[in-house]
This record gives C-alpha cells, sequence and structure tokens, in this order.
C-alpha cells in the first residue's frame, strides 16, 4: 500500500514550517537517503530525505506553501507492482526525515491536501475606540454589527450611540495577534501611513518565545564592571603570535571566562524544571548572533574544556552558518548559559530576556575609558559593564553575585583562564 510522507518536527519546539523547494516530481523514483525537499524553520534551511524506496505518486503540498503543520502528509510514495488506488498506509514511523537529525520523529495522519488561505466572519478584526467599547458594553450592544465611521473603519462613539441595542456584545478584545499582544496598533495610525511587513516564521516564534519568557520567568538583574586593559594586552600578544588564520576576539575571552565561572560556580549552571533544578554537568555556551530577520543562539559545548583558539573557531564557524540558515538543530537548541555582546555597537550596557530553558543570560556593553581610583589614585581604565540577567526560581542573588565576582576574576587576570 501506499506510504504517507510527513512535514517532518525538525527541532522540538517547531510546529510548523515552509516547504521551501521540492527536489522531485511526481512520477520520480526515490530511494532512502535521497534528498526530496528542502524545509525552512525559524532557524534554519534544512534537507528532508526520504526513508523508504518507490516513486513519488502525489505531491499534496506545493513547494512555497508556508505554515505547514508538523505531521501534515506533504506527499505519498509508493513501492514498484503496490495498488495505487490503495490508501496510504499511515505507518507508525518517521516517513521523512532531516539530514542532520536523522532520529527526528513523526506520527503518521490522514492525507491532507495543501493548505489554502481562508476568511470566515469570525476571523474579522473589529477595530474600535475605548469609549466606544465601553458605551457597546454598557448598551449590550455587539460590535461585529457595527460598521465604523471613522480612519480604516474604526467604530468610534458616533456609531455605537446610533446603534441599537442588540443581543450581548461580542468580546470586546481584537483577534489575537502573532506576537501575543493584546492591543491591535493598525487602529492607530491611518492606512496610508505605515507599510505592513508580515512576519516570518523566525519574528513570529521570536516573538512568542520572548513573550513566553517574560511572562513565565521572573527576572531580576545585576550588574557588574570589568576592567579590560590586562586582556586587551594579552589578547594584542597572542594574535601576535598565533598562527595564520586565529584571530581572538574579546568575546572569545568572555566565552571561556563564564564557562570556567559554571564550573566554578555549578550551582548556577542549572535550569529550572518545575518540581526539580536541572544541574548541568558541562558549560553550554550560547552566543547570539544577529541574522537577517531576527537572532539565533548557537551553542558552543563544554567550552570550559576548549582552549582560546578553538573556541574563536568555532563561533566563526557556527556565527557564519548561523547568518546562512545552516545550522543543525542540535547545534542551537539547549546550552546551559548565554552571552549577549552589543559592545561593537557602541551600546555601553543593557539588560537580555533569558533564553528558555537556560536560567540566565549575560548582557556585555562595550569596553570604554573610564576614570578610576586605584589605591587613592585616579586613573584611566577600559572598563566594560556586564549585566546578568536571572531566574529567580533557580538562582537567587547571592548565587548570581558568586557567578559574576567568579567571570570577573577570569576578564580581569586572563592567564587564570591557564590554569
Amino acid at each position: 500500500m501506499p506510504t504517507n510522507i510527513l512535514m517532518p518536527a525538525l527541532s522540538p519546539t517547531m510546529e510548523e514550517g515552509t516547504l521551501t523547494k521540492w527536489m522531485v516530481k511526481e512520477g520520480d523514483e526515490v530511494r532512502s537517503g535521497d534528498v526530496i525537499a528542502e524545509i525552512e524553520t525559524d532557524k534554519a534551511t534544512m534537507e528532508v530525505e526520504a526513508v523508504e524506496e518507490g516513486k513519488i505518486i502525489k505531491i499534496l503540498v506545493p513547494e512555497g506553501s508556508e505554515n505547514v503543520k508538523v505531521n501534515a502528509v506533504i506527499a505519498v510514495i509508493a513501492e514498484d507492482g503496490e495498488d495505487v488506488s490503495a490508501p496510504a498506509t499511515p505507518a507508525p514511523k518517521v516517513e521523512a526525515k532531516a539530514a542532520p537529525q536523522p532520529d527526528a520523529k513523526a506520527e503518521a495522519v490522514a492525507p491532507v491536501s495543501a493548505p489554502t488561505p481562508r476568511t470566515t466572519s469570525s476571523d474579522k478584526r473589529l477595530f474600535a475606540t475605548p469609549l466606544a467599547r465601553r458605551i457597546a458594553s454598557d448598551k449590550g450592544i455587539d460590535l461585529a454589527a457595527i460598521t465604523g465611521s471613522g480612519p480604516r473603519g474604526r467604530i468610534i462613539k458616533a456609531d455605537v450611540e446610533a446603534a441599537k441595542p442588540g443581543s450581548k456584545p461580542a468580546s470586546v478584545a481584537s483577534a489575537p495577534l502573532a506576537s501575543g499582544s493584546a492591543i491591535d496598533p493598525r487602529a492607530f495610525y491611518a492606512p496610508d501611513s505605515y507599510d505592513e511587513v508580515p512576519l516570518d516564521n523566525m519574528r513570529k516564534t521570536i516573538a512568542r518565545r520572548l513573550t513566553q519568557a517574560m511572562q513565565e520567568i521572573p527576572h531580576f538583574y545585576l550588574s557588574i564592571d570589568c576592567e579590560l586593559d590586562e586582556l586587551l594586552k594579552v589578547r594584542k600578544m597572542l594574535n601576535a603570535q598565533a598562527s595564520e588564520g586565529i584571530k581572538l576576539s574579546v568575546n572569545d575571552f568572555l566565552i571561556r571566562a563564564a564557562a570556567l565561572a559554571l564550573a566554578k560556580v555549578p550551582d548556577a549552571n542549572v535550569s529550572f524544571a518545575g518540581t526539580a533544578l536541572l544541574k548541568h554537568k558541562y558549560s553550554d555556551i550560547g552566543i547570539a548572533v544577529a541574522i537577517d530577520g531576527g537572532l539565533i543562539t548557537p551553542i558552543i559545548r563544554q567550552a570550559e574544556s576548549k582552549g582560546l583558539a578553538e573556541i574563536s573557531a568555532e563561533a566563526k564557524s557556527l556565527a557564519e552558518r548561523a547568518r546562512n540558515k545552516k545550522l543543525k538543530p542540535s547545534e542551537f537548541e539547549g546550552g546551559s548559559f548565554s552571552i549577549s555582546n552589543l559592545g561593537m555597537f557602541g551600546i555601553d550596557n543593557f539588560t537580555a530576556v533569558i533564553n528558555p530553558p537556560q536560567a540566565a543570560i549575560l548582557a556585555v556593553g562595550r569596553g570604554v575609558e573610564r576614570p578610576v581610583v586605584k589605591a587613592g589614585k585616579l586613573e584611566v581604565a577600559t572598563m566594560m559593564t556586564v549585566t546578568m540577567s536571572c531566574d529567580h526560581r533557580a538562582i537567587d542573588g547571592a548565587l548570581g553575585a558568586s557567578f559574576l565576582q567568579a567571570f570577573k576574576a577570569y576578564v580581569e587576570y586572563p592567564p587564570s583562564m591557564l590554569l
């Protein structure tokens, strides 16, 4: 019997994706391991391989289709001699897999046609002034039955006062937005005063996850100043002596310092898991990388066991593949701690949002010369402010401060990173 090819889950958090390109067409013979399609998630563009041999007898989701749900049937395959008129078999195994993540699992579902956009009356957004909404609620008027006379069809006070009381009013909230916002800003601006840019999958995911993070994680913040002069001297010396192709950045030192600080203060290397804390055995450091349309946080695994040159090379490779959307899910999922550095943009200090399932993130500002007092004398030193965002369910103030003290010690005396 024919077998369904399903939209695979390419990462634990993937809910839907864009089928960007078919590498086969109906009638083509395929073998296990052949690349049959490219799928774009919110983080990367990945190849999908066939795990069955046979002929592609039907493509159900055309290339370019967006918001294709995980486990939706995207094509049907049949082996030679099979009765193609019979229903496709919903085999209880992966019918398509991502090349970088061959163990992705999906359950079969009944065949579906390509998704097509549709609009119903329930999809209609209601734009109304707060006063109009209050009057409608008081008079028992359904806003959905009113045609607004304000800008862009917005319902105003006069529209509601002219309407007759009717059945119980519909919910006064606008249709939910992709970002989770309860307020639709379109109601406040003339339609010719802006250009509307639809959110891509990455920006939708960023909006959803950051909203969730701020709502569910009790953030608190700790800041500390670190002197960079010794680190800058060591960096200059190492780069002068390094092999061709190796150029250490300040961020490489910070990654190493954070990894060692987590090893020294292991109680800060945790994730909150509801009824337990997960104490991580390794310092898996995520590095925030800005890419077109958003950002991603690839992870340097077991950074505490890697030298500066290895960290530098790995960070450059991850950042390049992140910008090209070529990361594997295993390279950006999880992690135990993150660093976001905006110093190169001239930012002195800022706070960052924790990236679940992690419990902390370090926001790094620029190094700048400032007046400091040393042994009672006024001097000039290159100072950098870092701010740690902590999940108060997992890390309290004293613990976060202990981590920052260890981090500061490594940054201000880089030779200690070699011990």
